[in-house]
């Protein structure tokens, strides 16, 4: 079966091949050594974290506490609750590229890599929270209840209201359409691909039936996504706890076995970020790999997570963005620390050959170097992990979809996710996951542009949801002491 599918799936694969070697020299054009999308996306997260402020550091706590439901109405508008809306989008993100793509950065750019992955992550928070905000209040609320929201929407009318329809038209076609390319391809195809390759190498007697375990994939992720985004919310706010409780409680287990290298090993992490040792690329190489991995990791840029969090049960919109904060965070500054660090405690790291590199192999020879059988544990979570990033994507990308096509394509989309996702398991799809790598990178370029020409507006309302906050403070502790008025919303 996976023969017939390869040679069938071949001259597809040629053809992708042939428009990611056009693609990709101009995605990643180089300005000093550095790919000009990697500054545009650095670039982007400093400038959205000085205009809003710092809300990524002392917007911390308030993020916690619309976490814990502090702020949860489920009467208000909406199909998911605050917790769901940020469960979805983190599924979409925690996956394979905080378990692989943390030991790849590594091996290509040394221990350093972590810290500008880390630093990065941190600059991700504030992008976050301005995407996710103007994914709630542009969001577009139809007659029958349903939520249809993210960067196509904001693109659009939050520049047409700023006197640029026709740009924010164009800007939202391209994100639309770049993000069901990435959809089908890395959020979909290469997830099954990869899970297989995982599940495969531990259980080698299913080597040869990819074939049935892309149909029960493909079954599995049916049975999710014909529920819409109210079924994959639920799922996902169940399954994300899980698999990150479990993630981190092994990561942890290998870091106290080997504690008394627990300060080496940051030590070195920091220091190399710096002064890198023997790494090809040297200083410049570390940043990149750095910060490309941080992209790919937590998606901040890309405009992807506003999708899942205009469907969340809130009139706040900037109460919203506070919470997608904590994505970034939980996603790159924890997970991708702890398997970064117990990488480098149990030193298996540096003896690649960097043509071909598995970072879940790296990943599963630390596991395997504190307890023989948590490689096996490894396999599981990266299952969840693809499982729950699959279920994810197919809502962003038949959102994206219908606001191309509508509403009644709907199932079209769904049908070719599926198919896809069933290739995925048993072909060869590298050019195919190459050119939607492409895709998300490119993604961030209408997104961003729309974020840095609408940051005024979210400055703002930041400042009135604050204000307005305080103002019901005084109102509950001393009525008499409160203004006549509170400020706008």
């Amino acid at each position: 079966m996976e023969n017939i599918s390869n040679d069938w799936f071949a001259p597809i694969d040629t053809v992708f091949s042939h428009l990611v070697n056009v693609i990709e020299p101009i995605v990643l054009f180089e300005i000093g050594g550095i790919p000009l999308i990697v500054l545009w996306v650095l670039g982007g997260g400093i400038f959205l974290t000085l205009r809003v402020k710092f809300i990524n550091i002392w917007g911390f706590k308030h993020a916690l506490d619309v976490l814990r439901g502090k702020y949860d109405n489920h009467e208000e508008e909406g199909d998911v609750s605050h917790f769901q809306a940020m469960a979805t989008a983190l599924s979409a993100t925690v996956g394979l590229g905080n378990i692989a793509g943390v030991a790849i950065a590594i091996e290509l750019g040394g221990t350093g890599a972590v810290f500008w992955m880390t630093l990065a992550g941190v600059l991700g928070m504030s992008t976050k929270f301005v995407e996710c905000t103007l994914g709630q209040k542009y969001r577009l609320i139809k007659t029958d209840g349903a939520i249809a929201g993210g960067p196509m929407y904001y693109l659009s009318q939050g520049l047409a209201a700023r006197g640029l329809p026709k740009l924010g038209r164009g800007l939202a076609a391209m994100f639309a359409a770049l993000c069901v390319g990435a959809a089908l391809g890395g959020g979909n195809m290469f997830q099954a691909n990869q899970s297989f390759a995982a599940v495969a190498t531990v259980i080698p007697a299913l080597e040869n039936y990819s074939w049935l375990y892309g149909l029960l994939l493909t079954l599995m992720v049916a049975l999710v996504i014909v529920g819409g985004i109210s079924r994959i919310g639920t799922v996902a706010s169940k399954l994300i706890p899980a698999m990150l409780a479990i993630y981190i409680a092994c990561c942890l287990w290998i870091i106290a076995t080997h504690a008394g290298d627990l300060p080496h090993a940051i030590a070195k992490i920091v220091t190399e970020a710096f002064v890198p040792q023997a790494v090809g690329g040297g200083f410049v190489g570390i940043l990149v790999q750095g910060i490309r991995r941080s992209i790919f990791s937590n998606g901040a840029g890309s405009g992807s997570a506003a999708i899942a969090h205009s469907a969340a049960k809130t009139p706040e919109p900037i109460r919203q963005g506070i919470l997608a904060i904590l994505e970034p965070f939980i996603d790159t500054v924890l997970i991708c620390n702890l398997t970064a660090i117990a990488i480098v405690i149990t030193q298996v790291y540096g003896s690649s050959d960097p043509a071909s590199i598995n970072g879940i192999e790296l990943t599963a020879a630390a596991f395997g170097s504190a307890v023989s059988w948590f490689p096996f544990v490894l396999t599981g979570v990266v299952f969840l992990f693809a499982f729950s990033t699959i279920v994810s994507w197919s809502y962003y990308g038949e959102q994206c979809w219908v606001y191309l096509f509508n509403p009644n394509s709907a199932i079209a989309f769904k049908i070719l996710f599926l198919s896809c996702l069933f290739l995925g398991s048993v072909a060869n799809v590298g050019a195919v996951l190459n050119f939607s790598d492409m895709m998300l990178l490119l993604m961030t370029i209408p997104n961003l542009i729309g974020c840095f020409l609408l940051s005024g507006e979210v400055s703002a309302d930041l400042k009135d949801y604050f204000n307005t906050l305080q103002w019901e403070k005084t109102i509950a502790l001393s009525p008499e002491k409160a203004p006549k008025t509170k400020a706008r919303i």
